[in-house]
């Protein structure tokens, strides 16, 4: 594999590896393609897709002096350019009636965002650090690349909270006390602008494999909380035995958890004691003196 990877068009194949989220000093994407036209030579001109195309402007800059991009960067590169080319392909099916011109460049952009999507997948299919071998499994139904990233975790070298979520919701459904340990780190150590909600549900769902109704029902509830989703109280109810008092004491906890996320205090906070499995600590006195009734 060579040591420059290359993203942009056939005809630049010279051109440094570019990737990675930011802009320097706030410039923006006009500027940044005026100094640096080799950068956006190969993504449409007009305002279609915008954001994927100023993300992925933006992360081009960042990285064009890059030589040696970590898995990482790689990776976020690699989602960056899927995202823009799934835009685009949309994009080059609107006809402009006026400017038929504009069709015909999304429709170049489009073919060549998928060339160089698939080229920078060839380039990147030996790398086996765990950000590629957790795309190489996702994007490629790789076993093997699987089976690296869950020894590759096991032995300590997963650190990455995104990575280490992922590989908690591969064991949700398989080993229940595995996902909650990565669950919970991941929780101690997530930047809450990076926080997904969805976490919330495979939490609940290994406690519910543990029969731990309580925790389940209150990490539902945050995740309800959070995405203003509608659900039915019946069935929330149904959790607990419908024991309204109970349920009423968890939903508290729930937006104190929720509290604990966004202020970045989750890994001090009582509700972090009272979920950890090896913890007897609970949320208050009350709910310890009150065991949640069975199903």
């Amino acid at each position: 594999m060579r040591r420059n990877l290359v993203i942009i068009t056939s005809f630049t194949l010279g051109m440094s590896f570019f990737g990675l989220f930011g802009c320097d000093n706030g410039r923006n994407i006009a500027i940044i393609c005026k100094n640096n036209p080799e950068i956006c030579a190969d993504l449409h001109k007009d305002s279609w897709c915008l954001a994927e195309k100023t993300q992925l402007i933006r992360n081009r800059y960042n990285l064009k002096d890059t030589t040696n991009p970590t898995g990482k960067q790689l990776f976020l590169q690699l989602t960056y350019l899927e995202d823009y080319s799934r835009c685009i392909e949309l994009a080059a099916g609107v006809q402009h009636i006026i400017h038929t011109s504009r069709t015909a460049d999304r429709a170049r952009a489009f073919r060549l965002s998928t060339e160089n999507l698939n080229l920078l997948q060839e380039q990147t299919r030996e790398r086996q650090d765990p950000f590629m071998s957790y795309y190489q499994w996702t994007r490629f139904a790789d076993t093997a690349a699987l089976h690296r990233l869950l020894d590759q975790e096991n032995a300590g070298d997963v650190s990455d909270p995104f990575l280490l979520a992922q590989v908690a919701t591969y064991y949700s459904n398989r080993n229940a006390i595995k996902a909650q340990q990565l669950y919970l780190k991941v929780f101690s150590e997530i930047q809450y602008d990076d926080f997904d909600a969805d976490w919330l549900l495979g939490l609940a769902s290994a406690f519910r494999h543990e029969q731990q109704f309580d925790k389940t029902y209150m990490l539902t509830k945050a995740n309800l909380l959070l995405t203003q989703q509608k659900y039915s109280e019946d069935k929330m109810l149904a959790l607990l035995g419908n024991n309204k008092i109970l349920a009423a004491k968890l939903d508290k906890y729930a937006q104190t958890l929720i509290d604990a996320l966004k202020n970045g205090n989750y890994s001090t906070s009582s509700v972090r004691k009272w979920l950890e499995p090896e913890s007897i600590a609970s949320p208050t006195e009350t709910m310890a003196e009150e065991p949640v009734p069975e199903k």
